[in-house]
Formats: C-alpha cells, structure tokens, sequence
C-alpha cells in the first residue's frame, strides 16, 4: 500500500543518470516534482510508462514539475533505456530497492518495485498518488489532473 497524501515525503539519495546523486531535500529543494515508480527498463509496461511520461513531458515542463523515475535497474541500464525511448527526463537507481521501501512500492518479500506515481509539493509533501502496476499510461493522466486541480484550487491547497 503507497504512502497517503499528505504524508512528507522521505528523503533519500540515489544514483541519478543526470551526473551527481539525486537527493530529494537538495537537488529538488523548494520545487514540486513526480516521483515515479516502476519495476524494470525495457519491459513493455514500464516502457508504456516511460514514453507517456516522455509523451507528456512538455505538460511537466511548463507546470516547471521535473519528472524522475526510480526502479532497481543499474545507472548504466537507465542511460540505454533513457538513450533508446530519447526520455527527457532523468533515472535514478534503487538498486537495492531501499528508497522503493520507504515509499511504499515494493511486494512484500520479493525483490519487485511496484508501479505507484508520486507528485510532491514545493515543500515535498505528497499531495497526489496513483498505486496501480496495470493501465501504466494511467499514472501520467492521474498526475495531469491532480497538478490541474491544484493549479485551480481557490486556496492552493496543493501548494505546487
């Protein structure tokens, strides 16, 4: 069962293929952002993922929301799969599934990360999540609506 909304997010750091590690309170400070997880490259429903994510990215782009996924693959993996669908967005590497854990995306007691799609507040608050491993193109369109509402909400509840 993913993380709820409203819940902070945890904050970790991870091999990344933009260069340096990734970590959430440093290298995302103060910037809303879609965390998404998924279980290996190359499949046909992470790749589904992937290039709807990539798909859509211009939507990300001018809401300034970056897009990072996180599976076990390697950091050398995620540059062949980054490479081969031209995503551009960036990869982190949960090799040992550690970060997978914390957020709630794993199959107890096996070594697989579940399909579950966070988006963070500027604050790095979870204020939206999608846990579902079918319909993989779902998770993009779940998170559009969420960041539309928030844009749209009266109070800014969301805090994007």
């Amino acid at each position: 069962m993913a993380l709820k909304a409203t819940t902070p997010a945890p904050d970790f750091t991870l091999p990344s293929t933009e260069g340096p590690d990734f970590t959430l309170s440093q290298t995302a400070a103060g910037k809303p952002l879609i965390l998404y997880f998924y279980p290996k490259d190359f499949t046909r429903g992470c790749t589904k993922e992937a290039c709807e994510f990539r798909d859509q990215f211009e939507f990300f782009r001018k809401q300034d929301i970056p897009v990072w996924g996180i599976s076990r693959d390697s950091v050398e993996t995620h540059h062949r799969f980054r490479q081969h669908h031209k995503l551009p967005f960036h990869l982190l590497a949960d090799e040992q599934g550690t970060v997978a854990s914390l957020y709630k995306a794993t199959v107890p007691l096996l070594p697989l990360t579940l399909r579950v799609t966070y988006l963070l507040d500027k604050h790095h608050t979870i204020v939206g999540v999608y846990d579902n491993m079918f319909g993989a193109e779902k998770h993009i369109q779940q998170m559009i609506d969420t960041i539309r509402q928030g844009s749209h909400a009266a109070d800014h509840a969301l805090k994007l």
